[in-house]
């Protein structure tokens, strides 16, 4: 061989090692210098110190993003009708009810994402099998009904944030709102449908901006976090303060964010290490974003309570960040409202498709093409002209998010029980099976959600939806 060049090297680096191997290389010529071996350089790596580093970067960006989401997407029409009206109508009495139903929410959406993460089930096909074929077949149809109503007041929210910025009709913008969503959904993936609209949708926090600007009775809010009943009400008073307080449970706890948020985190994959990002998006990130239900709620209660005011329209809300900021803090309201309706809008539709989906067996997901999943492509399309023919009925929008409401809280029991049933099963779950405290909230928050449930529909008839 010839000097400077081994028989390892050749065979591994040389552009002619196999050659070297197999033929005996000729003496060399005295004169001649020994040539180093002909090797390509070694591609060098990046420092080991620095990949921790990025990857810890990456998780923090990450874990930003699904923060912010989730505040951004929190607020949806129905939110924004309940609070306004509930602080406008009662003061401050019922901020605990948003504290309590966010603390639900928070429960029973960890553990959605939990369950999709370890047991890899969204929440439908836990429900054929927990809960038998019939009953599951029932609380799909009584789910896909809920759903469908609230997709259409999203839609007609959505129509009426439009007619308000622009002028036009809306009819004309409720259509051209529901084209634009099937565009999304048909060309964006999950992850980017997701995160554009919920971080467009922090617009909102002007709402909080706003709160703090018109100096609040900041001891009446505190004082509004500790449950109670106000005194000296009526009777029929007595009823819709009931009716508020059951509205803003089934308002912060739709059964659509669970079907969404579970179905995305099997869309994107999640496994054991995203665990942590669960717990933060959910508690963290739902927590921030009930804020803004309070900052509604409180801003109504001092702007519009005492003028006898009832906030019952998206437009008149705006108004709470257009008092202390003009022209632009009305614009912030209105572009937040209309990034954070349009995102509940998708939402509901893409959550009517994943259940039915996820029912029967079919292909689903966001990151099939549409032809790669027809009939869960033709679910969404179908939710979505299904819920422009009820706006186009001429139905308020108002009047659908009341309806949206009540059919939701109906709902609810069947939706969380095969979640809760499951996040506990150890055979699924291993062990990230439900602990003590998980257990003991869960079970807990399921008797408020069922008596929540038995109490929505007397209450909506004896105070014809709150306006008695």
């Amino acid at each position: 061989m010839q000097a400077g060049c081994s028989a390892r090297a050749c065979s591994s680096s040389c552009p002619g090692g196999t050659h070297c191997r197999s033929r005996k290389a000729p003496p060399a010529r005295r004169s001649a210098r020994p040539r180093p071996c002909a090797t390509k350089p070694a591609r060098s790596a990046p420092p080991r110190s620095s990949l921790p580093g990025s990857r810890r970067s990456v998780k923090i960006t990450e874990l930003t993003l699904g923060i912010l989401t989730a505040v951004g997407g929190f607020v949806d029409v129905s939110e924004l009708v309940f609070m306004a009206q509930a602080g406008s109508r009662f003061q401050y009495a019922l901020v605990w009810v948003i504290v309590v139903a966010t603390v639900g929410m928070m429960v029973f959406g960890e553990m959605s994402g939990r369950v999709a993460a370890i047991a890899k089930q969204p929440v439908f096909n836990m429900m054929r099998h927990r809960l038998g074929l019939n009953l599951g077949l029932v609380t799909l149809i009584a789910s896909l009904i809920s759903n469908t109503i609230t997709c259409a007041a999203e839609i007609g929210g959505v129509g009426i944030v439009l007619h308000l910025l622009t002028g036009f009709g809306l009819v004309p913008m409720a259509i051209a709102a529901t084209f634009v969503f099937v565009a999304t959904i048909w060309l964006l993936p999950f992850k980017w449908i997701e995160r554009t609209y919920g971080l467009l949708g922090l617009f909102m926090v002007v709402f909080a901006v706003a709160l703090v600007a018109i100096e609040p009775p900041w001891g009446e809010i505190v004082k509004g976090l500790v449950p109670q009943v106000p005194a000296g009400l009526s009777t029929t008073e007595l009823l819709t303060y009931g009716y508020f307080a059951v509205a803003i449970v089934s308002a912060v706890m739709f059964p659509y964010e669970s079907y969404f948020y579970s179905s995305g985190a099997i869309e994107e994959k999640w496994s054991e290490k995203d665990l942590g990002l669960n717990r933060l998006t959910t508690t963290v990130g739902f927590g921030l974003g009930s804020l803004l239900g309070i900052a509604i709620l409180a801003s109504s209660a001092q702007l519009f309570g005492p003028q006898g005011i009832s906030p019952e329209l998206p437009g008149t809300t705006a108004l709470e960040a257009a008092i202390p900021f003009g022209r632009v803090g009305l614009l912030l309201a209105l572009l937040g409202m209309l990034f954070a309706i349009a995102g509940a809008a998708i939402e509901t539709c893409l959550s009517n498709a994943y259940s039915i989906s996820q029912f029967f067996g079919w292909r689903w997901g966001r990151h099939l093409k549409p032809h790669q999943a027809p009939r869960f492509t033709f679910a969404w399309l179908a939710v979505f002209a299904i819920a422009l023919a009820i706006v186009l009925t001429g139905i308020e929008p108002v009047a659908l998010a009341e309806y949206a409401v009540v059919a939701s809280i109906l709902v609810l029991p069947l939706t969380y029980l095969p979640i809760l049933l499951l996040a506990g099963d150890r055979s699924y779950m291993r062990e990230h099976a439900n602990g003590r405290i998980a257990k003991t909230l869960g079970w807990a928050y399921y008797a408020l959600i069922v008596v929540a449930a038995l109490g929505a529909l007397p209450l909506y008839l004896l105070t014809e939806g709150g306006k008695l």
